[in-house]
């Protein structure tokens, strides 16, 4: 099942926890660290378009 690993944002009013929030100071500062940890941690970003990504692992767990 999939689960969501991390969120990036840039308003910290829109998440409060339960997993890793990173906080961008802006636009470009958002997109870098999605990028970037689209890779360190093996997973998909998914924009909820309201400055809100979310980063899910898809693999299946056994």
């Amino acid at each position: 099942m999939s689960r969501i690993v991390a969120v990036v944002i840039t308003d910290s009013q829109q998440v409060s926890g339960g997993v890793p929030v990173f906080h961008a100071k802006n636009q470009e500062e958002q997109q870098h660290l999605i990028l970037n940890l689209e890779k360190i941690l093996d997973a998909n970003a998914h924009d909820l378009k309201n400055g809100t990504y979310i980063l899910v692992d898809h693999t299946k767990s056994s």
